[in-house]
Parts: structure tokens; C-alpha cells; sequence
């Protein structure tokens, strides 16, 4: 089963529990500010609360931050295989688990592994994020062949249901956020795609 139509599968029996988001999209744009929201898209894209877990090719998740010194691959050596979600070695959500009923709490504890109401599971081989440059994950981001066929609209709604994602800007026990807010972030992927999702000169 590929990994896109895995995690559809593993988030439609999530509990969507997440604030309410805004996705109207500007009525126009300019390449200028277009390219504005695409640098701070980039700062969130390319931050360890998303990074991390879009590897790639590579089946193993990464460690990297302010708490971890250099990057290094997730310790206890995990793999997450060909499903991303650890099916052919040891489950993510063993230690990642779903089973909480005070979410606002379940990631207060620090050094614990995260937890969210969904599977936890690494990213699309092709969402390869980890290490890569602006230009890269913009091309990427914006060609429906890499980004799971999203257009505008669909890549702003990907970010207001997918309850992992979420996490990146409240992940508790001390770690790092992802930068801005979730509205920050939709709101530029929306300015981004009304300005014709430019990318900066490579």
C-alpha cells in the first residue's frame, strides 16, 4: 500500500481535534509577496518539528534541534520501512501512542515521545524535506507529482486537518515549536499559491 493512501487511510479514523482555521485566500497576490511567504514556509518546512519526520527516501526519522546537538537518525535504531509507519519492524505508536483522554496534557511530560490522536508515521517518500534547500522543498511543494496532486486549496487544507502537523506548534515537554502559528503558516501557503507559487532563484 503507498504511503499517501496509508496515511489517508490512518487519519480518517483520527479525532480531528484542532482549532478553527481560516482558508480564504487573499484576492491577489504579487511574485514579491508570493516569495515573502514562501521564506517563511521554508523557516517552518525546513524546522526540526517538521524536518525531522521528512526524510525522504530514508526510512529513519531524524533527531535534530536546540536539545539534540548535531543531527543525528532517531535513536534505538527506528525504522519506519516501506509503510512509514514502523509496520515491518517495531510500530511508531508503540511509543507513540494515541491512547490519551487529556490531549491538552498528553505532551507536558519532557523526553517522552509525542503523542497525538492520530498514527504517528514518517512523512511521503516524496515530501523529502530533511536537509534540503529552499529551492528544492519549494519545487517540490509545488509539483502535484511530489505533493500528494494538491492544488492551493488542498495543500491549506492538508495543513487544517492533519493533527500531527498540529503538533509542530504545541509539541510540549520543552521542545522547540515550529515558527509563527498554524494560521501563519496556512495563510502564507495561501498567499504563496495566489502569487503563483514562485520559488527563489537557485
Amino acid at each position: 500500500m503507498k504511503a499517501t493512501v496509508l496515511a489517508a487511510l490512518v487519519l480518517a479514523v483520527a479525532a480531528p481535534v484542532h482549532a478553527e482555521v481560516d482558508l480564504t485566500p487573499p484576492a491577489s497576490a504579487t511574485k514579491a509577496e508570493g516569495l515573502d511567504a514562501w521564506n517563511r514556509i521554508y523557516e517552518v518546512a525546513s524546522h526540526p518539528r517538521c524536518a525531522n519526520c521528512h526524510t525522504g527516501p530514508s526510512d529513519r526519522p531524524m533527531w535534530s534541534g536546540p536539545s539534540y546537538g548535531q543531527p543525528r537518525p532517531h535513536g534505538m535504531n527506528i525504522q519506519a520501512g516501506e509503510s512509514r509507519i514502523g509496520a515491518e519492524y517495531v510500530l511508531c505508536q508503540t511509543c507513540h501512542t494515541t491512547k490519551d483522554e487529556d490531549w491538552e496534557n498528553a505532551n507536558a511530560v519532557p523526553h517522552a515521545a509525542p503523542r497525538v490522536a492520530a498514527f504517528w508515521q514518517l512523512a511521503p517518500v516524496e515530501a523529502h524535506w530533511f536537509g534540503r534547500s529552499s529551492v528544492e522543498i519549494c519545487q517540490q511543494l509545488r509539483d502535484p507529482e511530489q505533493n500528494g496532486d494538491r492544488d492551493m486549496m488542498e495543500l491549506a487544507e492538508h495543513l487544517d486537518h492533519d493533527v500531527i502537523l498540529h503538533w509542530a506548534w504545541a509539541p510540549g515537554g520543552n521542545r522547540e515549536p515550529a515558527p509563527y502559528s498554524l494560521q501563519e503558516h496556512v495563510t502564507d501557503i495561501l498567499i504563496w499559491g495566489t502569487a503563483g507559487f514562485p520559488c527563489p532563484e537557485s
